[in-house]
């Protein structure tokens, strides 16, 4: 259903132990393949970011993450920092906390601070943390993400209880509608998700898995 699978996938490593070495190695292997970002924590995007000069592919970092819960003023700092150092996307955790308090206001404004911060600089997408939402807070969360101005809505962390479904990006894809991108992140670990969450509606993949996907794709391959 597409020829370039690649171009869809953020190559994620984001373990609290990954090594410099495993940046480093997971950076190669997004330039073999022509991953579209390597999602890596934000105190590597330095060295993400030297390693991909000269490249397409993009430096992807996480914000208030994994919980959502730091204040809105260190999360911006996040953003200016990540960017300072090279980072061209920023996946924020939304304040889910404050979206199961109905502090919706505040939710909105949290995801405006990274926005503006980011702005013209880096691409922002919000991670709603599905598998803690139920099917209204997961719609209300993708029209706050909208009306913020972020660039993409995301499903999961891949920390917390559950990943991304194909159900839930489609109701994403239904709330934002076409002009916004849809990740789906959490539990992708092959070709077959990979075609499921497409299908769904998603733009971008995040997998810790896009080297297996990408061989499972060339020995399915005739070619």
């Amino acid at each position: 259903m597409t020829n370039n699978y690649a171009a869809y996938i953020d190559h994620t490593l984001l373990k609290a132990d990954a090594t410099k070495q495993q940046v480093l190695e997971l950076c190669e292997e997004a330039k073999k393949y022509s991953f579209a970002s390597v999602c890596i924590n934000p105190y590597w995007v330095h060295t993400a970011a030297e390693a991909l000069k000269g490249t397409d592919v993009k430096v992807c970092t996480v914000i208030g993450f994994p919980l959502g819960a730091s204040t809105t003023e260190t999360k911006v700092f996040e953003t200016k920092d990540a960017i300072a150092n090279g980072a061209h996307e920023v996946d924020m955790v939304l304040n889910i906390g404050a979206l199961h308090s109905g502090l919706l206001e505040h939710v909105q404004q949290d995801i405006e601070g990274v926005v503006q911060a980011a702005k013209d600089k880096a691409l922002v997408k919000v991670i709603l943390e599905t598998s803690l939402l139920d099917d209204v807070q997961k719609r209300t969360a993708s029209e706050l993400a909208v009306l913020a101005g972020a660039d993409f809505v995301k499903t999961s962390t891949g920390f917390s209880t559950g990943g991304a479904t194909p159900e839930d990006v489609k109701l994403m894809r239904a709330v934002v509608g076409p002009e916004i991108g849809v990740k789906a992140s959490g539990g992708v670990r092959s070709l077959e998700d990979v075609n499921k969450m497409i299908e769904a509606g998603a733009t971008r993949i995040g997998a810790s898995s896009g080297v297996a996907i990408m061989e499972g794709l060339e020995s399915t391959s005739e070619y």
